[in-house]
C-alpha cells in the first residue's frame, strides 16, 4: 500500500479545510476524479485482460504528467508565496493537502488493482517474475541477457566524498545498494541509474514471461559487486517539475525553448517513489541528496512506474486485446477515384476519426503537394507526433516549388523538442516556418490549399478538432471538416495572417477566433437561448468538450439554467461546474464518456427556437475547450456548420450517440462524484455504434432514410 508524506507550510490561524466557493469544483480534484474514471476502465471485467492492463498503465502515465505540471505548479506558487485562489476559492497552500490525500488514495488503488490483475495474467499464461520465480530453465536465458545486454550498459557508482550523488533525470528509475566488503567489513553504497533506452522488462524467448530490470539486477548482484555482501537494496523513481514558463521578453523563441527543455530535465523533485522495504538510512540519503524533503514521498510494496506496464500490453496476445479495428476510408473520396478536391468541390465533407481513417487528411495534403495547379499551402502544426507523414507532404510541396507556410507551435507541452526537429526539417526543404505569438499558443487546427482552376483561384480548407497526428488519430475521436466555401476560405486566410503577421482580422464572416471574439460569440449564443426561453420558445444547449473550467463560461451556463434552458454537457475530463444543484444548475446535466477511444472532439449545438435536435439548430465545431487558456491565451477557432447534410451528421449522429451512450458514460453528481450510467435494455455503446455502421462522411441523411445507419433519437437504444 502507498503511503504519502508531504510537507506544506501552514499559515497561522488558517482553516485547513475552507469551504471556498461552493458554486465550483476544484480543478485539480476534478482532474483526479477523471483519472479515477480511467482507472475504473481497468476494473471493467467486460474488457479483455490486456486492455484492462492498458487502462491501468494510462492511469499511471496520466498521474505522472499531473504531478509534473499541475502539482509542480501548485508547489511553485506556495514557494513564491502566491495566494491567488483557484476557481473554488482555495489558495495553492490550501489545495496541496487536498490533492495529496486524493492522489495518495488513487495511487493505493492503482497498486491494489495491479495485485488483482497479476494472477489473472498468470492464469492466461503471462507471468511477471519475481526473484523466487527464476527456475533453472529461466536462469540460463536471464544470465545471457545480463552478461551480453544489461551489464555493458549499466554503470555502478560508489557514493562517497569522492563520488557525490549524481543527477537523476525526470522519470528516472534507479537502484541503491548497501554493501559490506567481505575482506574488511567496510560498508559501501552503490547507485545504478537504469538507462532510459532500456525496456523496463526483459521478455523471455517464450514471449509470455517477463521480469523487471531491477529484479534482474538484484538477482545478479553477486556478479555486479564481486567481493561484497548485499545488506540492502531499494529501487526509487522521481518525478520533476516539467513545466516551461514563457518569458515574454525572450528574443529568440527557438533558442529559449532549446535551453528550457534542458532545464526541464533538471526541474525540482515533486514526487519521490521508493519501495516500502527500503532501509531508513537509504531513504534519508535519497531524500537529502535529491532535495526532496518537501516532495510527495510515496512508499509502495507494488510496482514503481505503472506506466511501464504498457510493455506487457504489447505482448503478442491478440486474444487478450480488443479485436483489431480498421478505419474506413471516406466513401465520398472513393467515389471520386481518390480525388479529394473533386469530392470537396461537390459538397462539404465531415470525417469522423478514428472510425474513418486519418489517411484522408494525408491524402488531401499529398494531393496538394503533387498537384501542379496547387500554388500555396498553409498549415498549423500543434502536435504532429514522431511519424512525419504530414511533415513529408509539406516538404514535398515546398521542394516541388509551391509556396508552403507552416505555423509550428513549439510551446506544445512535452512535444517542444519534436516540434523543433520538425521545424528544422521543414526549413531545410524550403517551407516558411512561423512560430506564432510568444504569449499565445496556436492551437487551431487548420489547413488551407490554394489551387488554380480555370481562370481563377479556389481555396480548399480542412478544419480539425484534433491534431495533425496520424498515431493519436487512431484512438482519439475527432472531426475533420473539408470545404471549398469561399467565405470560410477568406476567414481562414485572415486567421493565418493573424498568426504569421500579427494582422488582427477585422471582417471575419463565419469563423470566430480566440483570443479575439470566440468567447464573446459563445456567450451571445447562450444569451439567445436565454432570451428564447423568456419568450416561451424552445431552447437548449448541447456541448461536447474535454474540459470546462472557465468561471465566466460556467456562470453563463448557470444563468441559462436559472432561466430554464435545458443544458446537456459531455465533458470528458475536468469539470468545475456543479450540475443539478437546485436554484443554481438544476437544468444542467453533465456526463463523461470513457471507453476504448478517447473522446476529443469539440462540438456545440444551440436550439435556436426549435427543440434539439433540429435542422434549425446552430451547430459548431471547434478546437477550443471552455477553459480560460483556450479563450484568452491560445489561438483557437469555432466554425458554424452550414451544410445541412454535415449539420445532420454532427448533430443527429455524433452528438446524439454521445448523449445516448449508457455503457461508457458517467454522470456528474452535485457533490462532485461521478456515477456510472445504468445500461438500458438493450444498452447503447457509442464506440461500438460507429465501429459497426457504414461511413458517415457526406452521406448521413441519405443513409438514415435507407436504414443503412439507424436513425438515432433520444429514445433510441440500438
Amino acid at each position: 500500500m502507498a503511503t504519502q508524506q508531504i510537507n506544506v507550510p501552514s499559515a497561522a490561524n488558517e482553516d485547513p479545510l475552507p469551504r471556498g466557493d461552493s458554486r465550483y469544483f476544484n480543478r485539480e480534484l476534478s482532474w483526479l476524479r477523471f483519472n479515477r474514471r480511467v482507472l475504473a476502465e481497468a476494473e471493467n471485467t467486460a474488457y479483455p485482460l490486456l486492455e484492462r492492463l492498458r487502462f491501468l498503465s494510462i492511469s499511471g502515465n496520466n498521474l505522472d504528467e499531473f504531478f509534473m505540471v499541475r502539482v509542480a505548479g501548485l508547489y511553485g506558487q506556495v514557494q513564491q508565496h502566491i495566494e491567488t485562489p483557484s476557481i473554488d476559492g482555495l489558495t495553492p497552500q490550501q489545495q496541496l493537502p487536498l490533492v495529496a490525500a486524493e492522489a495518495d488514495a488513487l495511487m493505493a488503488d492503482q497498486q491494489a488493482l495491479w495485485r488483482e490483475l497479476r494472477p489473472l495474467l498468470v492464469a492466461e499464461g503471462i507471468q511477471v517474475l519475481e526473484i523466487y520465480d527464476i527456475d533453472r530453465r529461466a536462469e540460463a536465458e536471464l544470465e545471457s541477457f545480463f552478461d551480453l545486454q544489461l551489464f555493458p550498459v549499466i554503470t555502478p557508482q560508489a557514493l562517497d566524498p569522492a563520488h557525490p550523488f549524481p543527477f537523476i533525470p525526470n522519470l528516472g528509475l534507479s537502484m541503491l545498494f548497501e554493501l559490506r566488503r567481505r575482506s574488511d567489513g567496510e560498508l559501501v553504497r552503490e547507485l545504478i541509474m537504469l538507462p532510459s533506452g532500456l525496456p523496463r522488462f526483459f521478455t523471455f524467448a517464450d514471449g509470455m514471461r517477463c521480469i523487471p530490470i531491477e529484479t534482474v539486477l538484484r538477482h545478479f548482484s553477486e556478479k555486479l559487486f564481486p567481493g561484497f555482501e548485499v545488506i540492502g537494496s531499494a529501487a526509487f523513481r522521481i518525478i520533476r517539475d516539467s513545466d516551461i514558463e514563457i518569458e515574454e521578453e525572450a528574443e529568440d523563441l527557438v533558442r529559449y525553448f532549446r535551453t528550457a527543455i534542458k532545464r526541464r530535465r533538471r526541474g525540482q523533485v515533486i514526487r519521490l517513489e521508493v519501495e516500502s522495504a527500503i532501509p531508513p538510512e537509504l531513504q534519508s540519503l535519497i531524500t537529502r541528496e535529491l532535495g526532496g524533503e518537501d516532495a510527495f514521498l510515496i512508499q509502495t510494496d507494488g510496482f514503481l512506474g505503472l506506466s511501464d506496464l504498457s510493455q506487457i500490453v504489447d505482448l503478442d496476445r491478440p486474444d487478450l486485446k480488443f479485436a483489431p479495428y480498421t478505419a474506413r476510408f471516406p466513401e465520398r473520396i472513393r467515389e471520386h477515384d481518390g480525388d479529394c478536391f473533386a469530392a470537396i468541390r461537390q459538397k462539404d465533407i465531415i470525417v469522423h476519426h478514428p472510425y474513418e481513417s486519418f489517411d484522408v487528411v494525408l491524402a488531401f495534403l499529398n494531393q496538394a503537394a503533387a498537384d501542379p495547379d496547387v500554388v500555396a499551402i498553409k498549415q498549423t502544426l500543434y502536435r504532429a507526433g514522431k511519424q512525419g507523414a504530414v511533415i513529408r507532404a509539406l516538404c514535398d510541396a515546398a521542394e516541388a516549388g509551391k509556396s508552403v507556410t507552416a505555423v509550428v507551435e513549439i510551446k506544445a507541452r512535452f512535444d517542444e523538442e519534436q516540434n523543433l526537429q520538425w521545424a528544422a526539417q521543414l526549413e531545410r526543404s524550403g517551407v516558411q516556418v512561423v512560430y506564432g505569438f510568444i504569449e499565445l499558443k496556436t492551437h487551431a487546427k487548420i489547413s488551407l490549399v490554394v489551387r488554380r482552376e480555370g481562370d481563377g483561384i479556389r481555396t480548399y480548407c480542412h478544419f480539425g478538432t484534433g491534431n495533425y497526428h496520424p498515431i493519436t488519430a487512431r484512438i482519439y475521436t475527432d472531426l475533420s471538416f473539408f470545404t471549398a466555401d469561399p467565405v470560410v476560405a477568406r476567414d481562414a486566410a485572415e486567421v493565418f495572417n493573424y498568426v504569421t503577421g500579427y494582422i488582427e482580422p477585422t471582417n471575419l464572416e463565419v469563423l470566430t477566433v480566440s483570443p479575439l471574439n470566440l468567447q464573446s460569440h459563445l456567450f451571445e449564443l447562450i444569451d439567445r437561448e436565454i432570451e428564447n426561453t423568456r419568450k416561451g420558445l424552445p431552447s437548449g444547449i448541447w456541448a461536447k468538450m474535454n474540459s470546462l473550467s472557465n468561471r465566466a463560461a460556467i456562470d453563463k451556463l448557470y444563468e441559462a439554467s436559472q432561466a430554464g434552458v435545458p443544458i446537456r454537457l459531455i465533458v470528458r475530463g475536468v469539470c468545475c461546474l456543479r450540475a443539478g444543484v437546485p436554484g443554481l444548475s438544476e437544468n444542467i446535466e453533465v456526463k463523461s464518456v470513457i471507453g476504448r477511444f478517447l473522446e476529443h472532439s469539440r462540438i456545440w449545438a444551440f436550439a435556436n427556437g426549435e427543440p434539439l435536435p433540429s435542422r434549425n439548430a446552430d451547430v459548431y465545431i471547434s478546437s477550443a475547450d471552455w477553459m480560460s487558456r483556450n479563450f484568452e491565451r491560445r489561438v483557437e477557432y469555432s466554425l458554424p456548420i452550414r451544410n445541412k447534410t454535415v449539420h445532420d451528421q454532427v448533430l443527429g449522429q455524433v452528438m446524439m450517440a454521445n448523449l445516448l451512450d449508457d455503457e461508457q458514460s458517467w454522470f456528474l453528481q452535485p457533490d462532485g462524484s461521478y456515477v456510472r450510467a445504468t445500461p438500458g435494455d438493450p444498452p447503447f455503446n457509442l464506440h461500438r455504434y460507429f465501429m459497426t455502421n457504414p461511413s458517415l462522411s457526406g452521406r448521413g441523411a441519405a443513409l438514415d432514410t435507407t436504414g443503412a445507419v439507424p436513425k438515432l433519437s433520444l429514445h433510441t437504444r440500438e
